[in-house]
């Protein structure tokens, strides 16, 4: 979605650039620029999504944790006593061992695949969130182009922080409503 946006935006601004250069000779064009990482990684919203994505999974980090431990001490058991038991109780235990850690293996693939789809969600919600923002600030300020993404831009353009702090009253507002 970024790379949407920031090619739209590209795309944008060269049109606006070509297009609009006799008309910003004779009015001043109001441009703004802002870091959409740095947005992603600061907003409070995007600090909360990733607090209640952490707070969902953390029952099923903390089963798999306690699987992997189990297995390890049934390896540090083989490993100890495998000299010393029969053969049918050492190949059972090596069975065992080898079809846990398979589930392990799998129940970590899933947990890491929802967790993903889940982040994804949260990740896209989150953008949307961010572009209104944006879109808000640019016109309740009277910019005529917005641009996300760029190589170079002087920081006197640079409106990420006003967003920022737009994002964190829209927060708190949220926050404090019931």
């Amino acid at each position: 979605m970024t790379s949407r946006i920031s090619t739209w935006i590209g795309l944008l601004l060269g049109t606006v650039l070509l297009a609009g250069t006799a008309h910003a000779q004779n009015s001043s064009m109001r441009i703004g620029v802002v870091n959409v990482a740095r947005l992603l990684e600061q907003a409070p919203q995007a600090q909360s999504a990733m607090g209640a994505l952490q707070e969902e999974f953390a029952p099923r980090q903390r089963d798999l944790v306690a699987v992997q431990r189990a297995l390890q001490e049934k390896q540090q058991t083989y490993d100890r006593d495998g000299q010393v038991m029969g053969e049918a109780e050492r190949l059972g235990l090596e069975r065992e061992i080898r079809d846990q850690q398979r589930d392990l293996e799998r129940e970590q693939n899933d947990y890491l695949e929802d967790l993903n789809i889940r982040r994804n969600e949260e990740l896209g919600k989150l953008q949307r969130s961010l572009l209104q923002q944006v879109q808000t600030h640019a016109r309740n300020a009277g910019y005529d182009l917005v641009v996300a993404d760029v190589l170079y831009y002087s920081t006197a353009i640079d409106i990420t922080d006003e967003v920022l702090r737009g994002l964190e009253e829209s927060f708190t507002t949220s926050s404090a409503a019931p």
